[in-house]
């Protein structure tokens, strides 16, 4: 009997290595420097933020959830000013292909191959209450180079992962600092020196960084501003949960298809870590790093 949860896991892992390092892609920054954007490292997030047009900032920022809005606000207005929509995404787009050559030399070749399938699977799941997802299925990127097409879908999927996994939350009462916090449990603590890291990371101040671990010990999942047992658990559940309701998505594309993607992408793992580590540091992108699912 095929364990869907699991597969589920892997593939999250896999999208994840697949789509995180272009959050620094330094040829998208060029690009983005040569537009006249006085910050270019704003590509981390401007890129997810082209794709849903002119949706007001306060509204992106309930899609991105765990971002802080003023960071949201900054970032919308800034990119506005210097470059359309049609243009950040089609510097994207420039970038994907080169950038995956450049860290798994073949990989998006033999990705072409898989693009229908991940396609199927992307245009078999319900958008609603999923943003981020019906932002991106919604840009038709099927029609592009068969590599580029995949990483798409891929872009895709794990956008439809990060919406299911924010519902979870959302339904559990988490906000977004004190999901920052709770992410805590899913990584190495010494490597990030502190629980807080990842919340402060996604603009967390010192008031809210209080407030979300008077949130989190007032439920006894914290105490001393550390996560208990009791909090540590619930955050690897909250991650159990989001594999499963994510898991139709890998159920439709079929698994055959889901164990050739894994076996094309797993074996880069590490080539993709070290790139986000010499593009951006070694702790950004937290959910590549920590324990992988089996």
């Amino acid at each position: 009997m095929t364990d869907w949860a699991s597969l589920s896991a892997r593939g999250g892992l896999a999208c994840h290595d697949l789509v995180g390092w272009m959050m620094w892609d330094e040829r998208a920054k060029a690009t983005f420097a040569a537009r006249g954007m006085p910050n270019p490292e704003a590509w981390i997030v401007a890129w997810r933020l082209a794709a849903l047009g002119d949706t007001p900032p306060s509204v992106i920022a309930s899609m991105t959830y765990s971002i802080n809005p003023l960071i949201i606000e900054m970032v919308s207005g800034t990119v506005r000013s210097c470059m359309t929509h049609q243009q950040v995404l089609d510097a994207l787009d420039d970038a994907v292909v080169p950038g995956l050559e450049s860290v798994a030399p073949g990989l998006a070749k033999a990705l072409a191959g898989l693009a229908d399938d991940l396609w199927r699977g992307v245009d078999a799941m319900f958008a609603g209450a999923r943003p981020m997802f019906a932002a991106f299925r919604a840009l038709a990127r099927r029609d592009r180079d068969g590599g580029l097409s995949a990483w798409h879908a891929a872009n895709c999927i794990r956008e439809f992962r990060g919406d299911n996994h924010w519902a979870i939350l959302a339904s559990e009462g988490i906000d977004d600092v004190e999901a920052g916090l709770l992410h805590s449990a899913m990584i190495d603590v010494d490597e990030y020196a502190s629980e807080e890291w990842i919340a402060r990371s996604r603009g967390g101040d010192d008031a809210a960084i209080e407030r979300a671990w008077a949130g989190l010990e007032a439920r006894g999942l914290a105490s001393g501003r550390h996560l208990t047992d009791t909090g540590r658990a619930f955050r690897v559940d909250i991650e159990r949960r989001t594999d499963e309701v994510t898991s139709p998505v890998w159920q439709e594309i079929g698994e055959s298809t889901t164990a050739r993607f894994l076996e094309l992408v797993e074996p880069f793992h590490e080539a993709f870590v070290e790139r986000i580590d010499a593009t951006a540091g070694p702790r950004w992108m937290p959910a590549v790093r920590g324990p992988r699912p089996t």
